[in-house]
Protein backbone atom coordinates (compact mmCIF):
# COMPACT_ATOMS: atom_id res chain seq x y z
CA UNK A 1 0.00 0.00 0.00
CA UNK A 2 1.38 3.15 -1.15
CA UNK A 3 1.58 6.32 1.27
CA UNK A 4 -0.88 9.05 0.43
CA UNK A 5 0.79 12.61 -0.80
CA UNK A 6 1.62 14.99 1.63
CA UNK A 7 -0.47 18.28 1.10
CA UNK A 8 2.23 20.43 0.03
CA UNK A 9 2.64 24.04 2.40
CA UNK A 10 2.34 27.34 0.59
CA UNK A 11 5.27 29.16 0.11
CA UNK A 12 4.09 32.29 1.83
CA UNK A 13 3.03 29.66 5.25
CA UNK A 14 7.27 30.43 5.49
CA UNK A 15 7.25 34.16 5.93
CA UNK A 16 3.69 34.28 8.30
CA UNK A 17 5.40 31.53 10.32
CA UNK A 18 9.03 33.51 10.74
CA UNK A 19 6.59 36.25 11.60
CA UNK A 20 4.64 34.64 13.90
CA UNK A 21 3.83 30.86 14.03
CA UNK A 22 -0.37 32.17 15.42
CA UNK A 23 -0.22 34.34 12.61
CA UNK A 24 0.36 31.59 10.25
CA UNK A 25 -1.94 29.02 12.40
CA UNK A 26 -4.88 31.56 11.80
CA UNK A 27 -4.87 32.18 7.98
CA UNK A 28 -3.36 28.46 7.33
CA UNK A 29 -4.91 26.24 9.96
CA UNK A 30 -7.95 28.28 10.54
CA UNK A 31 -8.36 30.52 7.27
CA UNK A 32 -8.88 33.41 8.80
CA UNK A 33 -7.59 36.91 7.09
CA UNK A 34 -7.94 40.39 7.10
CA UNK A 35 -6.60 43.82 5.76
CA UNK A 36 -4.62 46.63 7.38
CA UNK A 37 -2.81 49.53 6.23
CA UNK A 38 0.58 47.77 5.84
CA UNK A 39 -1.53 44.70 3.64
CA UNK A 40 -3.33 46.86 1.63
CA UNK A 41 -0.28 48.57 0.45
CA UNK A 42 1.20 45.17 -0.11
CA UNK A 43 -1.51 43.84 -2.36
CA UNK A 44 -1.68 47.22 -4.08
CA UNK A 45 2.14 46.77 -4.55
CA UNK A 46 1.75 43.52 -6.02
CA UNK A 47 -0.82 44.21 -8.75
CA UNK A 48 2.15 44.15 -11.58
CA UNK A 49 3.70 41.18 -10.30
CA UNK A 50 0.35 38.93 -9.16
CA UNK A 51 -0.09 38.85 -12.81
CA UNK A 52 1.20 35.93 -14.84
CA UNK A 53 3.45 37.64 -17.61
CA UNK A 54 6.80 38.07 -19.07
CA UNK A 55 9.15 40.61 -20.43
CA UNK A 56 12.65 41.11 -21.83
CA UNK A 57 14.55 43.70 -19.51
CA UNK A 58 17.03 45.91 -20.91
CA UNK A 59 19.98 44.31 -19.17
CA UNK A 60 18.98 40.57 -21.51
CA UNK A 61 17.39 39.22 -18.69
CA UNK A 62 13.88 37.02 -19.53
CA UNK A 63 11.39 38.06 -16.49
CA UNK A 64 8.78 35.55 -15.69
CA UNK A 65 6.40 36.88 -13.65
CA UNK A 66 3.80 35.21 -11.37
CA UNK A 67 5.51 32.06 -11.76
CA UNK A 68 4.17 29.03 -10.17
CA UNK A 69 6.60 26.70 -8.53
CA UNK A 70 6.41 23.49 -6.26
CA UNK A 71 8.72 20.96 -4.73
CA UNK A 72 7.44 17.77 -4.30
CA UNK A 73 10.78 16.89 -1.94
CA UNK A 74 9.84 19.22 0.81
CA UNK A 75 5.59 19.33 -0.13
CA UNK A 76 6.00 23.35 -1.38
CA UNK A 77 3.47 25.03 -3.55
CA UNK A 78 3.14 28.90 -4.88
CA UNK A 79 4.67 31.07 -7.05
CA UNK A 80 7.41 33.91 -7.44
CA UNK A 81 6.62 37.29 -7.97
CA UNK A 82 9.59 37.32 -10.14
CA UNK A 83 12.36 35.20 -11.20
CA UNK A 84 14.88 36.37 -13.76
CA UNK A 85 16.66 34.21 -16.05
CA UNK A 86 19.90 35.27 -17.36
CA UNK A 87 21.72 34.40 -20.51
CA UNK A 88 24.45 32.80 -19.10
CA UNK A 89 21.91 30.48 -17.43
CA UNK A 90 21.75 32.00 -13.78
CA UNK A 91 18.46 31.74 -11.98
CA UNK A 92 17.19 34.91 -9.85
CA UNK A 93 14.21 35.12 -8.06
CA UNK A 94 12.87 38.45 -6.89
CA UNK A 95 10.09 38.57 -4.30
CA UNK A 96 8.84 42.20 -4.03
CA UNK A 97 7.98 43.45 -0.39
CA UNK A 98 6.16 46.64 1.12
CA UNK A 99 8.09 47.97 4.14
CA UNK A 100 11.93 48.01 4.85
CA UNK A 101 13.98 45.35 5.93
CA UNK A 102 12.94 44.21 9.39
CA UNK A 103 15.24 42.00 11.98
CA UNK A 104 13.10 39.00 11.31
CA UNK A 105 13.88 36.21 8.91
CA UNK A 106 10.47 36.06 7.19
CA UNK A 107 10.91 38.03 3.77
CA UNK A 108 14.71 35.80 3.51
CA UNK A 109 13.04 32.33 4.20
CA UNK A 110 10.50 32.92 1.41
CA UNK A 111 12.76 33.73 -0.88
CA UNK A 112 14.63 30.58 0.33
CA UNK A 113 12.05 28.73 0.06
CA UNK A 114 11.71 29.83 -4.02
CA UNK A 115 15.07 29.46 -4.52
CA UNK A 116 14.82 25.51 -3.77
CA UNK A 117 11.56 25.14 -5.63
CA UNK A 118 13.27 26.22 -8.73
CA UNK A 119 16.27 24.06 -8.29
CA UNK A 120 14.34 20.74 -7.90
CA UNK A 121 11.93 21.97 -10.78
CA UNK A 122 15.01 23.01 -13.39
CA UNK A 123 17.80 21.28 -12.40
CA UNK A 124 20.38 23.78 -11.62
CA UNK A 125 21.56 25.70 -8.22
CA UNK A 126 20.23 29.15 -7.53
CA UNK A 127 22.51 30.46 -5.07
CA UNK A 128 20.97 34.19 -4.85
CA UNK A 129 17.98 35.82 -4.80
CA UNK A 130 16.62 39.50 -3.85
CA UNK A 131 13.99 41.18 -1.98
CA UNK A 132 12.65 44.47 -3.94
CA UNK A 133 11.62 47.05 -1.03
CA UNK A 134 9.19 49.26 -2.65
CA UNK A 135 9.64 51.80 0.24
CA UNK A 136 12.91 52.40 -0.86
CA UNK A 137 12.57 51.25 -4.98
CA UNK A 138 15.57 48.72 -3.61
CA UNK A 139 16.81 46.02 -4.01
CA UNK A 140 18.62 43.90 -1.00
CA UNK A 141 20.80 40.60 -2.76
CA UNK A 142 20.22 37.42 -0.57
CA UNK A 143 22.38 34.63 -0.69
CA UNK A 144 20.43 31.18 0.00
CA UNK A 145 23.29 30.16 2.20
CA UNK A 146 23.35 26.28 4.09
CA UNK A 147 21.82 27.63 6.85
CA UNK A 148 18.72 29.07 4.83
CA UNK A 149 18.12 25.94 3.32
CA UNK A 150 18.37 24.00 6.54
CA UNK A 151 15.71 26.24 8.47
CA UNK A 152 13.34 26.33 5.35
CA UNK A 153 13.44 22.59 5.61
CA UNK A 154 12.67 23.06 9.99
CA UNK A 155 10.47 25.21 9.17
CA UNK A 156 8.46 23.09 6.39
CA UNK A 157 8.21 20.44 9.23
CA UNK A 158 6.95 23.15 11.96
CA UNK A 159 4.35 24.44 9.48
CA UNK A 160 3.45 21.03 8.88
CA UNK A 161 3.00 20.08 12.49
CA UNK A 162 1.12 22.66 13.46
CA UNK A 163 -1.82 21.67 10.37
CA UNK A 164 -1.35 18.56 11.65
CA UNK A 165 -1.88 18.94 14.98
CA UNK A 166 -5.04 21.71 14.33
CA UNK A 167 -3.71 23.35 17.38
CA UNK A 168 -3.21 27.10 16.75
CA UNK A 169 0.31 28.12 18.50
CA UNK A 170 0.41 30.11 21.51
CA UNK A 171 -0.06 34.60 20.78
CA UNK A 172 3.90 36.24 21.02
CA UNK A 173 2.30 39.42 22.55
CA UNK A 174 4.83 41.71 21.80
CA UNK A 175 5.95 44.63 19.39
CA UNK A 176 5.55 42.24 16.46
CA UNK A 177 1.37 42.24 16.90
CA UNK A 178 0.92 46.07 17.28
CA UNK A 179 1.12 45.82 13.11
CA UNK A 180 -0.29 42.66 12.70
CA UNK A 181 -3.31 42.95 10.96
CA UNK A 182 -4.95 39.95 12.85
CA UNK A 183 -5.09 41.30 16.14
CA UNK A 184 -8.58 41.58 16.63
CA UNK A 185 -8.69 38.23 16.11
CA UNK A 186 -5.56 36.70 17.82
CA UNK A 187 -6.57 38.73 20.84
CA UNK A 188 -2.65 38.46 22.25
CA UNK A 189 -3.33 40.34 25.17
CA UNK A 190 -6.07 38.88 26.68
CA UNK A 191 -4.85 35.33 25.98
CA UNK A 192 -1.67 36.04 27.49
CA UNK A 193 -3.30 37.50 30.74
CA UNK A 194 -5.04 34.68 31.04
CA UNK A 195 -1.99 32.59 30.57
CA UNK A 196 -0.46 34.22 33.25
CA UNK A 197 -3.41 33.92 35.41
CA UNK A 198 -3.19 30.28 35.23
CA UNK A 199 0.18 30.12 35.99
CA UNK A 200 -0.18 32.30 39.57
CA UNK A 201 -3.04 30.28 40.52
CA UNK A 202 -0.61 27.04 40.05
CA UNK A 203 1.55 28.55 41.91
CA UNK A 204 -0.29 29.07 44.87
CA UNK A 205 -0.65 25.65 45.46
CA UNK A 206 3.15 24.50 44.78
CA UNK A 207 5.35 24.85 48.06
CA UNK A 208 8.71 25.55 45.62
CA UNK A 209 7.35 28.12 43.57
CA UNK A 210 9.80 31.64 44.40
Amino acid sequence: MQDSPIEPIPLSAFNHWAYCPRRCGLIHLDGQFTDNIHTARGNAEHARVDQVSYETSRSGARVEYALPVWSDGLGLIGKCDAVEFWPDGTIYPVEYKHGPKRKWLNDDLQLAAQALCLEEMLGRPVPLGAIFHASSHRRREVAITAELRVLVEQTAMAVRAMLASTRLPPPVNDHRCRECSLHDLCQPEVLASAARRRMELAQLFDPDAP
